[in-house]
């Protein structure tokens, strides 16, 4: 289960996806800069998710410069195996494709916004269909690049984990017929495509996603799957100019104990009106900074071996003495008891 603190957010790693394609097309990046979450500290920390409405102002911005079908091919081409994190390695390290596939579906959330996106499987006389469902307005010929995209992600992972060039026996699109389909026909591989259909899917045969994938490593799934679990809890969703100051704390908080200044210059305002801004928002310095901490050390109690003497040094304490207490006060517990305890998601 994805928390709703991610609605509305997809991952950094889409939007690096539809920045790097806006580029490819040539797009001015002060069309697009301006927007939540294109910022380089948030574009390149995997732990932001940006507002889905920057990815879907970029596609708009480059279907004015390419039909959809196009922008669709050129997205998926933007995203090797790996741009996407480790949403990526479930699929391609699984012991067979349909596992690995089965895994992304449960975890689509640190990509998109599963408030609005959802990976069905089904399996029914020897074929698998991979149905992909958006509440997107697929009248709007962004949504219509968007879905068509990743459909063609689908089916590229699934290839790269079964080390050879997979091909649906059937391409569904619930999207209008364009003009000219052949970027389509080369994304997915074949001409049999559908266009208008309720729902967007892909379907291929039983034993095309059921074999045993050439590069699997036993056990190495289960590892992945916690490492999504920690990224969603760790994640750190932008919205407003509130989602942007924390940001940037926790970015400094990993450099060491936060300062206000360095804050401020982070978000090129003077630390007066850093305060004043905090201020207006119902917060302050201090419960800001405590908040971070707070996460920070949760993260690294699940995340990392390290002592409760390196945490504490990590997390701008004197000592493990008053790291303990901190802990006790926020959670009611010890550290070492805290760690013991299963990651929320």
């Amino acid at each position: 289960m994805v928390s709703h603190a991610h609605q509305g957010t997809t991952s950094s790693a889409l939007t690096r996806l539809n920045v790097n394609a806006a580029r490819a097309l040539g797009i001015p990046p002060t069309a697009y800069t301006h927007l939540l979450g294109t910022a380089p500290e948030h574009l390149d920390d995997d732990l932001c998710r940006p507002p889905v409405v920057t990815s879907v102002r970029i596609t708009e911005l480059a279907i004015v410069r390419a039909p959809w079908t196009e922008v669709s091919l050129l997205l998926a081409r933007q995203g090797p195996v790996g741009s996407l994190g480790v949403w990526d390695y479930l699929i391609t390290s699984a012991p067979t494709p349909l596992e690995g596939i089965r895994d992304a579906g449960a975890y689509l959330g640190t990509v998109l916004d599963t408030s609005t996106d959802d990976l069905r499987i089904s399996e029914d006389s020897g074929l698998v269909t991979l149905s992909h469902l958006n509440r997107g307005d697929l009248a709007h010929e962004a949504a219509c690049a968007v879905l068509a995209c990743a459909l063609g992600l689908y089916l590229r992972r699934l290839s790269e984990a079964a080390q050879r060039c997979l091909v649906p026996l059937r391409v569904t699109l619930a999207a209008e017929a364009p003009r000219r389909h052949d970027a389509l026909i080369e994304l997915y591989g074949t001409r049999s495509i559908e266009f208008g259909a309720p729902v967007s899917s892909l379907v291929f045969r039983g034993s095309d996603l059921t074999a045993a994938a050439p590069h699997a490593q036993p056990g190495l799934s289960a590892v992945l799957r916690r490492h999504a679990d920690q990224t969603l809890v760790a994640a750190v969703p932008l919205r407003d100019w509130l989602d942007l100051f924390r940001g940037a704390l926790a970015c400094v908080q990993d450099e060491g104990a936060p300062a206000l200044a360095a804050v401020a210059r982070r978000m090129a305002v003077s630390p007066r009106t850093l305060q004043r801004r905090l201020d207006e928002h119902g917060t302050t310095w201090s419960a800001e900074v405590e908040t971070v901490r707070r996460n920070h050390i949760s993260r690294l109690l699940h995340t990392t071996d390290l002592s409760i003497e390196a945490i504490a040094a990590r997390s701008g304490y004197a000592d493990a003495r008053a790291l303990r207490r901190a802990v006790l006060r926020w959670y009611g517990t010890t550290p070492a008891a805290l760690r013991r305890e299963p990651v929320l998601r």
